[in-house]
């Protein structure tokens, strides 16, 4: 980092004199950014507004405050008001050159020739030309890399893979691009918060890669030829090829033989052209399979296939150990030296090998890699050495079936002869033998380069391995007959040759007693008979010995390796957090020695067993159940068509991938039913767990992709559509501000929308002069995060406004998507409303004649206690343990508003209080909080009264007015619910005193047509008596206040007055409309009467014609109308039938 100039920088005048005091001493390094910081030139300034007074940040950027234009000196040793975190530079420019420079080169841009509004200044040096100070440039950009580009120092970065990486740079650390408000707005206050864009964010695993990165320095990594080749290569040759192949061979006959090789060459062919698809689509990091499907098909598919792929592995470490130790264990009574007995010299021999294996793996993975080299070549020495010993007819070999390549034997192994097996029972035989395709895979993390190495390395490995297995089935079907009994007195004469008709008879030898049944006992060789045939055939017997015990260890060591690597993968990601201990990892390779050692006590638990006939089928379906899922995930990234689906390598198809899933699975019924139904139980149980236990991680898996892709065309098929009645659904737009403001309302819209229609939160953000667009971006992704974890099913949608009735029209306009559009307002009762602003009123009702304008219903809700309960210090939590958890910004949102104004989100103004002064943030620091007064103890509890379950009680519907059946819609869609179960429906009607049963079965006839049950139904035959009288004089004095009274003035002045104020109610107007006035009051009488103790009341809500009833009237009659009642739903539909009793 460069040192400043002792010259200020000018730009274009001097410093005012109270500025000299800043000026800094050349031979000082200033406090700028550490070369830890040194991604960007930052030019740092404290921001006094809402910095933290107590911060003592050793290393503050900053030593000055701006305070409008005055710059006030920081006297020495006085703690700066605004830590590094607090203090945020306006503009950043990446650093190319070596962080740890102090010294500018002679190249270096001098600070006068800094140019216009995008080069690299700080926001008070860009005010400067008005009075503003100016500040030092730490100049961190020292090889004018940008000024050379452009001819300018701009600060507009130019294309960098750094700043596309997670993890760390080359440099030592992820670079940032400037962002667009950095670019583009100079009066910029906030920034938006440090993150990544779109999902980038870390996961604890990959901070941990990053960490891992940085210090990767001596770190071990392998090419693709000994990382991948060498590893698929010894896993696929494993003893099957020894003393399996040849059995396969006299079973099935060379044809056969060969099918089935190319069947399971064709199987994990299309698996490793998958696998090759999903690792070149971008950058792969350890963990093999896991790693693979997790991040392409997501935590649930990945967790569960995780788990039980590295129980697979280590299993496999068991099989392939107890191999080893059988063939030993056979050698050892050759020549009579068994130490107890066979079942035990097993466990001992495996214990021991096992252990030596551990020990390798444990060293770490150089070591390993030099002992897989060392048993590749005894391998390959045994493959070569049966070959040339197949072209080397021994005279001492016929007796026991091997006479060197001869076209009758080729033709007479051709056909297949099974003996006790089928075709499917010997594929299921041979099959294991190529599930060893993901060896290289698995270890990803210590590939240096695991894009290339995985595709080519695999399918390289399936290319030699599949020529080999087909070589040695030609081979030992061409050389050796299927029956021997190695005798050479079964030579047969030549009289007799014409009887004899097996191919041996050419050689002068006579096999047939080994068909006809007689002395089969001693028919102890042929591909029939002899598992060792191959050792005979060799040059050289012990070397084959040698292949095989090469073949066993080394796929027990690659599986010793795998299991723990992608065990650790999956432990870092957290899906199983009981599992994140064996996490750790150690040394400079990031050995997962937890891991080793668990390995290690499941597979010699398995070895102490010794019976693995019944394990193996379920591990060989283990590892199918991984690879169907490899395939699965490549078409289904297909499908998802993802722009981020961009695999480098092309040979793939999606429809071939399918088909390999299909296979897979299709394999796995083939190799054994129990075994592969245990699988997918197995994986279903995790898939489920994984789904319920909800881990926080984004991996842009195609899952979400697919998801979005259908959102999208179910949308599109839906605005193709024409609405239908039955399929009607109330979509509500509910003016709730802030989602936790209002509780009740959005409990209450939640209970009947849920799983059933659209909710928008709507909210109006008003009284900013200059809207701060980015707070509203981070609101939206703050409060619909916090809507997800309530578990409300709702989005939530902000808009700046200059009132909250053009908000609204906006959102009314706006909201929605296709026929996912609202169709409900849904906004709360103005509690306060003769308290306040009389314009306020006058807005508030035409935000619900704009709500009937647009062909909408309209719904209020009423609580005696109100709504609001933003005003009550620490009543929500919503980021002092939720959003912070997440890395949000300690912020809490404070609504300063009057006491209740619920529908009224003009008076919102919303404050970003500092962390010190939040009190949810006191709350979590246990600090006193001033006990709740009563009314707002009442308020709180009313608020969260649709939370619970209801207790048994009525739901009141006073459906007055036909406005197309919403009134009595959302009452029986609320009784569905679960908590409103115990509530039974009452409807209200009114009707003539001498017909009430006549009305009372009309009612019945049309609600049992609606199939809706009821409980009551009860005709108000006294709707239109008069109300009492103290209830009319209260109703009077109630709008006193709000009368014009142009009786009593001239009328030039009465209508002066009624422009400037034309919510006031004229004489005229209340003699008007007296008889719907003496309604409202009369209603609310009968309402005590019928229903105060019902649960909730849904009524039909009077409407006001617009321009003739003045705002203050309609307030009135809604308040006459439900003041002290319980819960009350004020409904009007938009007069379109929303139900209908044909089908």
């Amino acid at each position: 980092m460069s040192a400043p100039s002792s010259e200020p920088p000018a730009l274009g005048e001097t410093l005012a004199p109270e500025n000299e005091g800043l000026t800094v001493d050349a031979g000082l390094k200033p406090a700028g950014p550490t070369p830890s910081q040194s991604r960007f030139q930052v030019d740092l300034v404290a921001e006094a507004a809402g910095a933290a007074a107590d911060d003592k940040s050793p290393n503050s950027d900053a030593s000055t405050l701006t305070s409008g234009d005055k710059a006030t000196p920081v006297p020495e040793g006085s703690e700066p008001a605004a830590g590094g975190e607090e203090a945020k530079g306006r503009f950043r420019v990446v650093n190319f050159a070596d962080p740890s420079a102090a010294e500018s080169p002679p190249d270096a841009v001098p600070a006068e020739g800094f140019q216009n509004g995008d080069t690299v200044m700080s926001e008070g040096s860009l005010h400067s030309s008005t009075g503003g100070q100016h500040h030092y440039h730490y100049d961190t950009h020292t090889n004018t890399y940008y000024l050379r580009t452009f001819g300018h120092n701009t600060i507009d970065a130019v294309p960098n893979i750094d700043f596309y990486r997670q993890t760390a740079a080359p440099l030592g650390e992820k670079l940032i691009r400037p962002t667009l408000s950095e670019l583009h707005d100079e009066l910029d206050k906030e920034p938006f918060e440090d993150g990544f864009a779109n999902g980038d964010e870390l996961t604890p695993a990959d901070e941990a890669a990053a960490k891992e990165a940085a210090e990767s320095k001596g770190v071990v990594k392998f090419g693709w030829i000994k990382g991948v080749l060498v590893r698929c290569m010894l896993n696929i040759w494993g003893v099957m090829l020894f003393i399996r192949m040849s059995w396969i061979v006299g079973q099935a006959g060379i044809v056969l033989s060969c099918v089935i090789v190319l069947m399971a060459t064709v199987v994990t062919t299309i698996t490793g052209l998958s696998t090759s698809a999903i690792a070149t689509n971008g950058f792969v990091r350890g963990g093999g399979a896991y790693y693979l499907i997790s991040r392409s098909l997501g935590p649930e598919f990945g967790g569960s296939i995780g788990l039980i792929f590295a129980f697979a592995n280590a299993v496999a470490v068991a099989m392939y150990v107890v191999g080893f130790a059988e063939t030993v264990v056979e050698l050892l009574a050759g020549v009579d030296a068994i130490m107890t007995d066979e079942l035990n010299d097993v466990r001992i021999i495996g214990t021991i090998t096992v252990i030596l294996l551990l020990g390798i793996s444990v060293a770490g993975m150089e070591w390993e890699a030099k002992a897989q080299i060392f048993l590749l070549i005894v391998l390959i020495t045994a493959i070569f050495n049966y070959f040339i010993g197949s072209f080397i007819p021994v005279k001492s070999k016929e007796a026991m079936g091997f006479f060197g390549y001869d076209g009758s034997i080729m033709l007479e192994n051709m056909g297949p002869d099974f003996r006790g097996e089928t075709f499917f029972s010997v594929f299921s035989i041979f099959f294991p033998a190529a599930t060893g395709i993901l060896a290289g895979a698995n270890i990803s993390g210590d590939l240096s380069d695991p894009q290339l190495a995985i595709p080519k390395g695999t399918l390289l490995a399936i290319l030699i391995t599949g020529i080999v297995y087909l070589g040695v089935a030609v081979s030992t079907g061409s050389c050796i007959v299927r029956d021997a009994t190695g005798s050479i007195n079964n030579t047969v004469s030549s009289q007799f040759m014409a009887n004899c008709t097996d191919a041996a008879c050419k050689f002068g030898f006579d096999f047939s007693s080994c068909k006809n049944g007689e002395e089969v006992s001693t028919c102890r060789y042929g591909l029939q008979n002899d598992f060792q045939v191959m050792s005979v055939v060799s040059g050289f017997g012990p070397v084959i010995t040698a292949g095989i015990f090469s073949a066993t260890l080394s796929s027990a060591l690659a599986s010793l390796v795998s299991a723990p690597k992608v065990f650790q993968a999956l432990c870092k990601d957290n899906i199983y957090p009981g599992l994140s201990m064996f996490a750790k990892g150690y040394g400079k390779n990031n050995e997962p020695l937890r891991g080793y050692i668990l390995t290690f006590c499941i597979a010699l638990a398995f070895i102490l067993i010794a019976q693995l006939n019944v394990i193996a089928p379920i591990i060989s379906n283990f590892f199918l159940a991984s690879y169907a899922l490899i395939n699965f995930s490549v078409f289904h990234a297909s499908l998802a068509n993802s722009p981020g689906w961009r695999p480098s390598f092309k040979y793939y198809n999606m429809w071939v991938s399918l088909a390999g899933a299909v296979l897979c699975c299709v394999v796995m019924f083939v190799i054994n039913w129990w075994a592969a139904l245990f699988t997918n139980v197995i994986v279903m149980g995790l898939y489920i767990y994984v789904s319920y236990k909800k881990p926080d991680v984004n991996w842009g898996s195609s899952t979400q992709a697919l998801t979005y892709h259908q959102a999208l065309t179910h949308s599109l098929q839906l605005s193709g559509v024409e609405d239908h009645i039955k399929n009607f659904r109330p979509q509500c737009l509910v003016m709730t501000g802030y989602p936790n403001s209002r509780p009740a309302l959005l409990n209450l819209v939640h209970a009947f929308t849920k799983n059933v229609g659209l909710m928008i939160c709507g909210h109006v953000r008003t009284g900013s002069r200059r809207p701060n667009f980015k707070e509203l971006a981070n609101d939206q992704v703050r409060y619909q995060r916090w809507l997800l974890r309530n578990e409300t099913k709702a989005f939530y949608t902000a808009v700046y406004a200059e009132d909250i009735r053009q908000g609204t029209q906006y959102l009314l306009q706006a909201s929605g998507l296709g026929r996912l559009r609202p169709n409900t307002l849904v906004v709360g009762f103005k509690n306060d409303w003769r308290d306040g602003d009389m314009n306020n009123v006058e807005t508030y009702i035409q935000m619900i004649h704009d709500a009937f304008d647009f062909q909408y219903g309209a719904v209020v809700l009423r609580l005696k206690e109100g709504l609001d309960v933003s005003h009550i210090q620490g009543q929500d939590d919503l980021l002092s343990s939720q959003e912070k958890t997440s890395g949000m910004k300690d912020v809490v949102v404070s609504i300063d508003m009057s006491k209740d104004s619920d529908g009224d989100s003009s008076k919102l103004s919303s404050k970003a209080t500092s962390v010190q002064n939040s009190p949810a943030i006191q709350k979590d620091k246990k600090s006193p909080t001033l006990p709740l007064n009563t009314t707002d103890q009442r308020l709180l509890e009313a608020s969260q009264q649709f939370q619970k379950k209801q207790v048994k009680g009525t739901v009141d519907v006073w459906w007055l007015f036909d406005d197309g059946g919403l009134t009595l819609l959302i009452p029986y869609l609320l009784t569905n619910k679960k908590r409103w179960k115990d509530c039974k429906i009452r409807v209200f009607i009114g009707g003539k005193i001498n017909r009430i049963d006549h009305d009372r079965r009309s009612m019945a006839t049309l609600l049992s047509k609606f199939r809706i049950d009821f409980s009551d139904i009860t005709v108000l035959g006294d709707i239109n008596t008069k109300p009492a009288k103290e209830n009319v004089t209260t109703f009077e004095e109630m709008i006193e206040p709000f009368r014009l009274k142009e009786d009593d003035m001239e009328q030039e002045a009465a209508e002066r007055l009624k422009n400037s104020e034309p919510w006031r109610i004229t004489d005229n107007e209340l003699e008007l409309y007296r008889a719907k006035t003496n309604r409202q009051v009369r209603l609310n009488e009968l309402l005590k009467e019928h229903s105060s103790t019902a649960n909730l009341i849904v009524m039909s809500m009077p409407l006001a014609r617009k321009g003739t009833v003045s705002s203050a009237l309609y307030m009135s009659w809604l308040e006459t109308l439900s003041k002290d009642l319980p819960p009350i739903l004020l409904v009007r539909g938009n007069h379109q039938s929303v139900l209908t009793f044909y089908s």
